[in-house]
């Protein structure tokens, strides 16, 4: 139903010069789902999601978040609507710990004698909190990003970007499974499937299809920047996927009633 919907995308487009990055697509997510973009690279799948992020601005199009058409002109408009993205790269700060890292930039302070201090006790507190909350396992939250293994780094990108989640509703998520061995990679898509009980929408654009089928509810399929296909993880294959991504579709049916291929 479309008042399931907390983010709709539709008609959006976007070109760098003479190329086309994004080509009127529309894109649909439910609350509490979680939907994977698949594509080749140059598909378009990055640009969409910075542009729902906030880092590109698009040409044409129309974002709406809970029905609700919005303006979103950069990073900062995304986040007041409540609209997170951690990035490939995850941006840690490899010479601070685990507590200064989820709390850069949105530190807890205390006043004393009119003066101002960091709250360390209190982001102690809170970031232990935060991460048994989540299932995250780390020996200690004062380890130094540099240290932890890359499941444990995408985690705490993930605790982060959620760490104030009554304004989060939407966490895009850019190749979590990236550079990871199989045991992390399924410690961290347990965790993102477990982010819908926080009342979390969660976006993850990957290229590991089996590890994405696994925690999904849906699968977009780009190609050549356009929208080709959105399936049903629970109906669809590996095999489906690749087929798609490789040779696109023109004539293939949504699983959704609300949805409509962009092409």
């Amino acid at each position: 139903m479309a008042n399931d919907l907390i983010v709709q995308m539709k008609g959006v487009s976007k070109s760098f010069g003479a190329v086309q990055a994004v080509k009127n697509v529309d894109l649909e997510l439910r609350r509490c789902e979680t939907l994977g973009i698949v594509g080749d690279n140059g598909a378009g799948k990055s640009t969409l999601m910075k542009i729902l992020s906030g880092f590109i601005i698009p040409d044409e199009g129309e974002i709406y978040i809970e029905e609700k058409k919005v303006t979103i002109e950069d990073p900062q408009d995304a986040r007041q609507l409540g609209i997170e993205m951690i990035y490939q790269d995850l941006a840690l700060f490899n010479n601070l710990n685990v507590v200064d890292n989820v709390f850069i930039g949105r530190e807890r302070t205390n006043r004393l004698l009119g003066l101002q201090f960091l709250d360390k006790r209190r982001m102690n507190r809170e970031t232990g909190e935060l991460l048994q909350r989540l299932n995250i396992v780390i020996n200690s939250i004062k380890s130094y990003a540099q240290n932890l293994s890359g499941g444990q780094r995408q985690m705490v990108a993930i605790a982060r970007a959620v760490a104030f989640e009554a304004h989060v509703k939407v966490l895009i998520m850019d190749e979590p499974h990236a550079a990871l061995g199989v045991a992390e990679a399924n410690t961290v898509s347990e965790m993102i499937k477990g982010l819908r009980k926080h009342g979390l929408s969660v976006i993850v654009i990957s290229h590991r299809i089996p590890e994405l089928l696994s925690f999904v509810d849906r699968v977009m399929v780009m190609k050549g920047g356009e929208r080709v296909a959105l399936r049903e993880a629970s109906t669809t294959t590996v095999e489906e996927c690749v087929n798609l991504i490789v040779a696109g579709s023109t004539t293939s049916q949504n699983t959704a009633p609300q949805a409509q291929l962009s092409i």
